[in-house]
């Protein structure tokens, strides 16, 4: 179906979002901090970006601003999937230009009409 690059320094949450999407027959690809998933972003030209937001050195959403202003990254949707659950934070992340903030634990039908939905337009 999809490549999408999981931007995750979970191991738990990285084995289950990546379990949850291949079996929606998603090929998933991973980087377990922002500046390689961003790179890995510019060389593999996802269709999706699922983003953490607490990661080690750059934060979740300064990687999401870092994508969606570089010419050869901005028109991947960047999903933010974090456990900051206030306002403030989704608002912060739409901003800087996720296309969705999902709070985490998501239910994974939930998470996954939302990257379908976002795959398929």
């Amino acid at each position: 179906m999809a490549r999408i690059l999981l931007i995750e320094d979970s191991p738990t949450d990285r084995a289950v979002f990546t379990q949850w999407l291949e079996r929606a027959g998603h090929e998933v690809v991973y980087a377990s901090n922002a500046e390689d998933g961003i790179e890995m972003a510019r060389q593999q030209l996802p269709d999706l970006v699922l983003m953490d937001v607490v990661l080690p050195g750059m934060s979740g959403f300064q990687a999401t601003r870092a994508l969606s202003r570089d010419t050869a990254t901005t028109k991947i949707p960047v999903l933010i999937v974090s456990t900051k659950s206030m306002e403030t934070d989704r608002a912060w992340g739409m901003r800087q230009g996720a296309v969705d903030y999902v709070v985490k634990p998501p239910r994974e039908t939930e998470l996954m009409a939302r990257i379908n939905q976002l795959v398929a337009a």
